[in-house]
């Protein structure tokens, strides 16, 4: 950080060379100043360090959530597909054996008839 410092003069008015004491407090608050600006410029790198990691952190929570989304967006579209494919195979298989399927169908009614008058 840039930071400019002015002295406004020694306390008693006069000037800093004719007042010793003006010219040490003058000293001190230069040195004041330093210190606070070398304090806040430290603060600030740790401050800009601390953001970048957060900021990255957002990233990468973000990133991995947006592949979750793209993953479950597809499980609709292959379930459709799964759907497609049973009911494919189910009507051939009931094409290529007719009669059988239709017995079948009238035994799992029968048993699933006298399961529930149980």
């Amino acid at each position: 950080m840039d930071r400019t410092t002015t002295t406004t003069g020694s306390l008693a008015g006069g000037s800093s060379a004719a007042n010793p004491v003006g010219a040490k407090v003058e000293g001190v608050a230069k040195s004041a100043h330093q210190a606070t600006d070398q304090l806040a410029d430290k603060a600030t790198a740790g401050v800009d360090r601390l953001s970048g990691t957060a900021h990255r952190t957002i990233n990468t929570a973000a990133d991995a959530a947006t592949s979750a989304a793209e993953w479950a967006s597809t499980i609709p579209e292959e379930a459709r597909q799964v759907q497609a494919r049973f009911t494919e195979s189910a009507s051939a298989s009931i094409r290529a054996r007719p009669i059988t399927t239709v017995v079948g169908a009238l035994v799992v009614g029968y048993l699933l008839g006298r399961l529930a008058r149980l």
